[in-house]
C-alpha cells in the first residue's frame, strides 16, 4: 500500500491549491476592470497589441478565469487556457531581456513567476479539481 502525507486529503489540498492559485489573478483581474482607464494605458506602455482589447482580455482571463478555477467550473480546459495566457503575459508584460539595471531583474521575477505560476496551473489541469468544486456536482 502506497503511502504520501497528503494523499488522504487529496481534495483539501487540490481545494486550497486551487484558491492559493487564483488569489492572485481574481485580486488583479478586479483591480483591472474596476480601473480600467489605467488598464488601457498600462496595456499601452508594455506594447501590448490593441491595448483596449487586450486589457479586456486580460479583464476575462483574470477575473472571470480567474473565479470559474477558484470554484472549479471547467476546470481542466480553463486551466490550460489561463497557462496560455500567463505565458502571453510573461513575454509581452515582463520582457527583461531588453532592460538592464534594476528594471532587467524586477521584470525578470515577474518573469519567473509567471512560468511557476504556469506549472501550477498544468498541474491542475492534469489533477483535475477535485471533489470540492463545481465540475463534481
Amino acid at each position: 500500500m502506497r503511502y504520501t502525507l497528503f494523499e488522504n486529503q487529496r481534495d483539501v489540498v487540490l481545494l486550497v491549491a486551487r484558491i492559493l492559485l487564483m488569489v492572485l489573478f481574481v485580486m488583479f483581474g478586479w483591480s483591472k476592470l474596476t480601473g480600467f482607464a489605467g488598464t488601457v494605458a498600462y496595456m499601452a506602455s508594455t506594447g501590448a497589441p490593441a491595448p483596449a482589447l487586450s486589457a479586456v482580455i486580460a479583464v476575462v482571463m483574470e477575473l472571470v478565469v480567474g473565479v470559474a478555477l477558484l470554484v472549479g467550473f471547467f476546470t481542466r480546459p480553463l486551466a490550460l487556457l489561463l497557462a496560455l495566457y500567463t505565458l502571453g503575459t510573461a513575454i509581452i508584460g515582463h520582457h527583461y531581456w531588453n532592460m538592464t539595471g534594476a528594471m532587467q531583474y524586477d521584470n525578470m521575477i515577474h518573469f519567473y513567476k509567471n512560468i511557476a505560476i504556469i506549472g501550477g496551473l498544468l498541474l491542475l489541469c492534469v489533477s483535475g479539481p477535485g471533489k470540492y468544486s463545481l465540475d463534481r456536482r
